[in-house]
């Protein structure tokens, strides 16, 4: 019982813990890259593209849900976080195919390319970093890659984001911030 009032809850509030999530995968993102010097390739910034877009729709859904008591809206916001997340699963189930050489990457992710990233915006500007490629596993836990675990959290949120926009009691528990 205890469970179900807790994941409840969550779904109750799941634009907002969307939006901390998304963020908090950035957040990673950009804390390996810049403290384990771990160059993005060019699949790795397409997911953040995902977190990007759903972090953006989660901010919508706040401020839609703040002015409109209707279950349309939550619901319409919380499929277009499912397709967000649920890109996002895909690129990075993509992305391990191209890590385990099931397919080829896409032409970007030759290695050697030139990405215009850095550790601070004006120095991103003046020089370039050279990107790995798609196909080498830069990082992994217990044996899964990063995209491995990407993937995982991934579709997790496109799971969670399914129930809260199919949740029947949506609403009588409006989205609090």
């Amino acid at each position: 019982m205890t469970s179900y009032l807790s994941l409840n809850r969550i779904l109750s509030q799941w634009p907002l813990v969307a939006l901390v999530v998304s963020l908090t995968m950035l957040g990673a993102a950009h804390g390996f890259e810049r403290f384990a010097n771990l160059a993005p390739c060019a699949l790795c910034l397409h997911q953040r593209e995902a977190y990007w877009a759903a972090a953006s729709i989660a901010v919508l859904a706040l401020v839609a849900t703040r002015f409109s008591t209707q279950r349309l809206t939550a619901q319409a916001f919380g499929v277009l976080l499912v397709c967000a997340f649920g890109a996002g699963t895909v690129i990075a189930g993509f992305h391990v195919g191209v890590e385990q050489k099931w397919w080829p990457g896409l032409a970007s992710c030759a290695a050697g390319g030139n990405l215009e990233v850095g550790t601070d915006l004006l120095g991103s500007l003046s020089k370039s970093m050279e990107a790995p490629g798609c196909d080498k596993v830069a990082w992994s836990w217990i044996g899964v890659s990063m995209a491995g675990w990407n993937m995982i959290i991934s579709a997790g949120l496109t799971l969670f984001s399914a129930l809260s926009a199919l949740r029947p009691d949506m609403e009588k528990e409006p989205v609090r911030v």
